[in-house]
């Protein structure tokens, strides 16, 4: 039986070791102290009027890192003109078809060209939606108020996304040119389109599970399910437009050359002239925890969209054969796309990703000590954003000291739309990159093969897949 502690206990317990040792309460004494404290440092002084009137990012930016991240790379690759994915979430799109218009504008001598980031954002959001409501239906024996059902609801229509999400879509709906279905209001601003996917959604889910409470078997749910799913069909048409079925492919090169296709389909015309083979490509990650051994696989469970399509799958390795397998890739003259916390010490309109780029430890006389592993287990750092490795910068030895970075925010940002990562920073905050596998060394290839672990629906490094 737990025994009850009194007043006059707890009175004699004070200034003695153990739970009522300190106050609990901030004291007006302590706050004369805090102040004092505060107002007897002329470096306190500094940074309040500098951070109260610039902002703390501005008042702790390192003006000595501007001269330490030239736009100069001993291995660096030239893309098309810069994409904007504007106000959505769709980086993991943007730089995935990055890396494949690249592969067009190099076989046909392109000054530039665009796939349409609105065709794969269609079908992302109907197979989510699909997803979603599958997803439903197989949990209906949980509590509606247990942590997965919660964790479903939270959340099931966002424009996030991971690499092999992007590869399902591609697979079973191809890729089409930006002009065979442009951008829309509703693809350059998902907010809107999102908030009412995402109430229809949940609404779905509650007839569904209380279907089931009334006796409804499973079978006959999912018959219910295409009459939604023909509702969220529509929605799309509405706010994106009908995506095409055949379009005719028109590109004259550099040299003059004219290349003409006509009524070709997304999926002939991605075989054709991306000409990609998918299945080569793999997700390596860096998560130092505890709970992911090194040389191991993982998935990251109810996290998808085709339902049909392969499950995100990663293999968690050291940094040093992840970035060796990246530069072999980009000295073979091809992107890398990879995942990333973005807002960690960097300089968004600068283009600067680099460790000493903001010294807040300086300007608040404080220290942020977490390691990679700290951040992640303690919801610190996650991966918020994907870009394009473009090139990197090797010494002498060949190892790499900063790193040239594609990113889909428009050519205002950085120099012409392309950023500087340093080498520390990447060690810090890059958690995924995904290469292709022939770069790895014949063991890690092997490790590939594992089946892999199973990850709690909300571990960090599904992040990506959310909208952040």
């Amino acid at each position: 039986m737990e025994r009850k502690i009194g007043k006059d206990e707890m009175k004699s317990t004070e200034g003695k070791e153990g739970c009522f040792s300190m106050q609990k309460e901030i004291s007006f004494e302590e706050l004369r102290e805090f102040e004092n404290s505060f107002q007897g440092s002329r470096a306190n002084q500094v940074a309040m009027n500098a951070a109260s009137t610039n902002g703390v990012i501005k008042a702790a930016t390192n003006p000595l890192v501007f001269g330490k991240v030239p736009h100069n790379f001993s291995v660096s690759l030239e893309q098309g003109d810069i994409t904007n994915q504007k106000q959505s979430g769709r980086c993991w799109m943007f730089s995935a078809l990055n890396t494949m218009r690249y592969r067009i504008i190099k076989k046909l001598n392109l000054k530039t060209f665009e796939l349409s980031q609105s065709y794969p954002l269609f079908y992302d959001k109907l197979e989510k939606a699909n997803y979603f409501l599958e997803s439903i239906l197989e949990t209906m024996k949980e509590e509606r108020d247990g942590r997965l059902i919660a964790h479903l609801l939270s959340e099931p229509m966002n424009d996030g996304g991971q690499w092999d999400m992007l590869v399902n879509l591609v697979n079973k709906y191809g890729v089409v040119p930006k002009y065979a279905m442009p951008e829309t209001v509703n693809s350059e601003n998902t907010r809107e389109m999102d908030g009412f996917l995402t109430k229809l959604l949940r609404q779905y889910a509650c007839e569904l599970r209380e279907g089931f409470q009334a006796g409804k078997s499973v079978e006959t749910l999912r018959e219910k399910k295409k009459e939604y799913m023909n509702h969220i069909y529509t929605i799309l048409c509405i706010c994106l437009g009908v995506p095409p079925k055949s379009f005719d492919f028109e590109a004259r090169g550099e040299d003059k050359t004219y290349t003409c296709d006509r009524n070709i389909t997304p999926v002939e015309f991605f075989k054709k002239y991306v000409d990609m083979d998918l299945e080569q490509y793999i997700s390596l990650i860096n998560a130092p925890t505890a709970d992911k051994p090194f040389h191991r696989t993982y998935t990251v469970s109810y996290l998808g969209n085709v339902k049909e399509g392969r499950p995100v799958k990663y293999l968690n390795l050291e940094l040093a054969p992840i970035k060796a397998a990246a530069i072999a890739q980009l000295k073979d003259n091809e992107p890398v796309w990879f995942g990333c916390d973005v807002g960690q010490s960097s300089l968004g309109k600068k283009g600067i990703l680099d460790v000493d780029a903001v010294r807040v430890n300086d300007l608040f006389g404080t220290e942020f000590s977490m390691n990679k592993a700290q951040r992640l287990d303690y919801g610190e750092s996650l991966m918020t954003h994907a870009m394009v490795f473009m090139g990197v910068d090797l010494d002498e030895k060949g190892n790499p000291t900063r790193w040239r970075v594609e990113n889909s925010w428009g050519k205002e940002t950085g120099k012409e739309g392309y950023m500087v990562m340093s080498d520390k920073w990447f060690d810090e905050f890059v958690y995924q990159v995904v290469v292709n596998k022939k770069y790895l060394p014949e063991a890690i290839q092997k490790e590939w093969e594992q089946e892999p672990i199973p990850l709690k629906p909300w571990d960090p490094m599904g992040s990506l897949a959310k909208q952040l």
